[in-house]
């Protein structure tokens, strides 16, 4: 499902603006370099400047409607090319390609656009091919560079192009997006505070691995304030023997983790932020039994067990010991 302008515009408001502006005023850079994490939206964002450039309406943003705008949400729009690496890279012969589409006269009107993607994986050879094409830009052609490694990027190219830097999306913004693929309410709040990538968001959501993660952090925490003795045998018995890799186990301190934040932000009236919505009453029994002091002790408890889990630690004794310490509070 394609995004819109506004959608777009809540998750990079900074850089939708630009863009927006450049537009109204008719002043479209000839290269743009969108970089940032994985997830941010810059190829949306390329798409959409895409859409807005070939648009056959009036107006600053794209109609998404018109013959240019869907054929771009299609993928079939003969003046928009897209280069993603071929295999490990992007290689000399694609750029070459590309400049040889570019030489053509464009098919529907003067205009072109191309977008490269992960161009961080350019080969030596490939990036010079590209920035001898930036450093002769035709009128009416626009260069769109992602990447999630601006370092690996080559100086001369990062100079010849606008860099537009693209933030780490917000937990609301993912949730929004997440609910409207239809994830569970419940399950998108948590997803958006445990990734701020929604493509991996969308995925874990379709993992049952992860919602039997969810079930198995919700239960060691009842069995730790509702059953306190059986807690160790649940460690032994189906903790354990469930997050057997690494990443799982921080994953499942994470989860914990958001609990107890949980706890402490009903302590100081921030109900509307619960991510276990799910675990109100018991969150909120939890919340007037202790003093903010303790929770924030608990809190710190699981900070410690995800950093010693990174010291090959043995991981039954790192969780018997951790319960041992959430209990006493």
């Amino acid at each position: 499902m394609a995004i819109s302008w506004k959608e777009m515009t809540e998750q990079q408001p900074r850089v939708m603006r630009l863009l927006h502006n450049s537009i109204e005023k008719k002043r479209l850079s000839h290269a743009y370099l969108f970089e940032g994490k994985k997830g941010t939206g810059k190829l949306d964002a390329a798409l959409l400047l895409a859409k807005s450039f070939f648009c056959l309406e009036d107006g600053t943003e794209p109609c998404g409607e018109c013959r240019n705008c869907k054929r771009i949400d299609s993928g079939n729009h003969p003046d928009l090319h897209l280069v993603q690496p071929d295999g490990l890279s992007i290689k000399k012969a694609q750029i070459q390609s590309l400049q040889e589409e570019f030489s053509k006269t464009g098919l529907e009107s003067h205009k072109k656009l191309y977008i490269v993607s992960h161009a961080d994986q350019m080969t030596t050879n490939a990036a010079n091919s590209l920035l001898k094409f930036l450093e002769e830009p035709n009128q009416d052609t626009i260069a769109i560079l992602i990447t999630e490694q601006l370092h690996r990027m080559l100086d001369t190219i990062i100079s010849r192009c606008q860099v537009l830097s693209f933030q780490p999306l917000q937990p609301k913004a993912i949730e929004e997006r997440l609910v409207q693929q239809e994830v569970t309410p419940h399950m998108a709040r948590l997803l958006a505070n445990m990734t701020n990538n929604i493509a991996e968001a969308v995925e874990l959501s379709r993992n049952d691995e992860f919602a039997e993660s969810r079930a198995k952090v919700i239960k060691l925490y009842e069995v730790l304030h509702q059953r306190k003795g059986h807690a160790f045998f649940f460690i032994q018995d189906q903790w354990v023997p469930f997050f057997k890799e690494k990443t799982h186990q921080e994953m499942g301190l994470d989860m914990l983790l958001l609990i107890y934040r949980d706890v402490l932000s009903i302590q100081i009236g921030n109900e509307d932020k619960l991510i276990y919505q799910d675990l109100f009453q018991s969150i909120k029994q939890h919340a007037l039994q202790s003093t903010q002091q303790s929770v924030t002790n608990q809190i710190l408890a699981v900070l410690e067990a995800k950093k010693r889990l990174h010291s090959n630690v043995n991981v039954q004794g790192l969780m018997e010991h951790l319960v041992l310490t959430l209990q006493e509070g």
